[in-house]
């Protein structure tokens, strides 16, 4: 069941949504969170797509923020609120509130999500792209426990990651460290059969991967070892490599779904990391609602010079 209000405020749309729920016969909710996703037109659909994919795995509420400002002197004269409320089949298993904040209204967003929160459930702000400086002092960002951005959706994926450890509070955490969940279970796992020690580590990637430079700082981090970054043709992270006094720990994805992990001693065996959506990435992250130290300790990793190229 759709409905939309135009020119309206909180207290209707929380009406018009009670309403449609008894519209279903389904009066109660069992959200388990909020998902705040902050977006403009222009990525609203993909995102609200992969929010409602993601809600098949934790029913929640998903509040979609899209701001359009006016410029000029119209500015204050358009300022009004539209909404568009899915519940039902239209909606997955939660409930979708599309906001559409006009004008100065737009400086106003976390007054107008406030009264539409899942009363004592978890929130958890999403910011596809574009998002804020300081997450936690933003004020929707003010109102989560947890905080996504992407870094792959900047403009300078790899500099936006400074931006974030000079602001990074508990709570925060980045669709690109997200992503790399298989290739640190994959080394973590390497490690824990007591290799020799390690001496030193390579990340292969195309330029400018957030991921990549995050999965570095990590290595350093835990390993305390110089670590190269090399540029490949891609996709993504193209390989990771674990220097030893035994021989080399490594890791290939050239291409594909499909990796090889290769132990020295060992036969070469085949690995799955395939590139995830981003829904099965929201997924994940929605699963956690506690502080992710180790991102944290990787993000603000002061960045080691950069190897020679190969």
């Amino acid at each position: 069941m759709r409905t939309e209000l135009t020119d309206t405020t909180s207290g209707k749309v929380n009406r018009a949504l009670l309403a449609a729920r008894r519209a279903i016969g389904s009066p109660a909710t069992g959200m388990v969170l909020t998902l705040v996703v902050v977006t403009d037109e222009e990525n609203a659909y993909d995102a609200v797509r992969a929010a409602s994919d993601a809600s098949r795995e934790h029913p929640c509420r998903i509040i979609a923020v899209i701001k359009r400002t006016s410029r000029g002197p119209h500015r204050r004269r358009s300022t009004r609120l539209d909404a568009e409320l899915r519940v039902g089949s239209d909606a997955g298993t939660g409930e979708i509130i599309l906001l559409r904040l006009h004008g100065e209204l737009t400086d106003q967003a976390g007054s107008v999500v406030l009264p539409l929160l899942v009363p004592d459930a978890p929130v958890v702000a999403w910011w596809p792209a574009g998002a804020p400086a300081d997450l936690a002092g933003d004020p929707l960002g003010a109102l989560a426990q947890r905080r996504i951005t992407d870094a792959a959706a900047d403009v300078d994926p790899v500099g936006v990651l400074d931006v974030r450890a000079r602001a990074y509070q508990p709570g925060d955490t980045d669709l690109a460290w997200t992503r790399l969940t298989p290739w640190r279970a994959l080394l973590a796992a390497a490690l824990d059969r007591n290799p020799p020690p390690v001496t030193g580590a390579a990340v292969e990637s195309e330029p400018d991967n957030a991921s990549a430079e995050l999965l570095a700082r990590w290595l350093e981090d835990r390993l305390g070892v110089p670590v190269d970054r090399v540029a490949s043709d891609g996709p993504v992270i193209t390989a990771v490599v674990l220097r030893t006094t035994g021989g080399d720990i490594r890791v290939d994805r050239p291409a594909g779904a499909l990796a090889t992990f290769v132990l020295p001693g060992s036969p070469d065996r085949k690995v799955a990391l395939k590139i995830r959506s981003g829904a099965e990435l929201i997924a994940e992250e929605l699963r956690r609602l506690d502080a992710d130290t180790v991102y944290g300790a990787a993000l603000r990793r002061r960045p080691a010079p950069a190897g020679p190229a190969t």
